[in-house]
């Protein structure tokens, strides 16, 4: 059997949890990645997946597999990418991940820079609230917010998110503007669920020269940031976000900040990569490209 195709289609299954999908992306049909993948199993003496009607899951070896046959298509990829007489025309699939407020924020609208500069790369973007793993996943880079905890990763600060208090008009008619973070425990709350713990986020603040964190009381709570916002709109309670998101809303009248001198500290933004030596010459380019739109825009300011 072609090994390097069997590792190809095991990739592609995994990465579009699907057999109908990853044969299209392939150009087969369906049977034969099917019996692709039954040859592999066969040949490596171990089951790879988990397969039922609705669900398709890795076993415990084929996300031993998955790992090595990423890391190996990234270095037959890098090589290839190498050996380009024009290294200024990367070419491949590159899979991103990232916060749905960059992505629609940031990313999205420049777009057609990135075709223009890079039409031999294909990306894939993922935008979403939920922190993804890139080996699990298939993903080549990700932004982050936050600091970093996994150091087998390469991470470049590209930026930073500055937080803030706010409320609609409306809110602040009916129950008042705090002047003090004391003065919280008079206020509603709307809460963020983090969608890696599945519990709300601590709000934060920067009182008398230290850091303050603080559990709010709420009757509503959400995990995903344009609904946060919406709530905060609506008046249902104060909100914490990012003055990235706010800022729109902020300009027009649509909500006011509040307790401005109590703003805790930035939160840094980060691009995430496999180490250079493993990263496809596609992936080193939209690496780059994300570090030059940060640092033309107000995130990448002030770091």
């Amino acid at each position: 059997m072609d090994k390097l195709q069997a590792m190809t289609t095991f990739v592609r299954i995994v990465e579009a949890q699907s057999f109908s999908k990853a044969a299209e992306t392939l150009a087969l049909p369906r049977s034969s990645v099917t019996t692709i993948i039954k040859q592999l199993e066969r040949e490596l003496g171990a089951a790879l997946l988990r397969r039922s009607t609705r669900t398709l899951s890795l076993t415990d070896a084929g996300e031993r597999y998955y790992a090595s046959c990423r890391a190996i298509l990234a270095e037959i990829a890098r090589a290839e990418s190498e050996l380009s007489t024009d290294a200024t025309a990367p070419r491949g699939r590159v899979r991103a991940d990232m916060p749905g407020v960059i992505g629609r924020g940031l990313v999205l609208p420049r777009l057609k820079d990135f075709e223009q500069r890079f039409p031999g790369i294909e990306l894939v973007l993922g935008l979403s609230d939920r922190p993804a793993d890139l080996i699990y996943d298939g993903i080549d880079c990700v932004i982050r917010t936050g600091a970093l905890a996994d150091s087998t990763l390469t991470g470049r600060r590209v930026g930073q998110l500055n937080w803030i208090t706010c409320a609609s008009p409306r809110y602040l008619k009916e129950h008042g503007e705090p002047d003090t973070v004391a003065s919280l425990v008079d206020h509603r709350a709307v809460n963020y669920i983090s969608n890696a713990t599945g519990r709300p986020l601590d709000w934060r603040f920067h009182v008398h020269g230290e850091q303050l964190t603080l559990s709010m009381p709420s009757r509503f709570a959400v995990n995903e940031t344009e609904a946060y916002l919406q709530c905060g709109l609506e008046g249902l309670g104060l909100i914490q976000l990012s003055e990235f998101v706010a800022l729109p809303y902020l300009q027009s009248g649509r909500l006011k900040e509040v307790l401005a001198d109590a703003r805790s500290s930035p939160v840094p933004v980060s691009i995430v990569y496999p180490d250079g030596r493993n990263a496809s010459g596609a992936t080193r380019a939209f690496v780059e490209w994300v570090v030059e739109l940060f640092e033309h825009s107000d995130l990448g300011r002030g770091q």
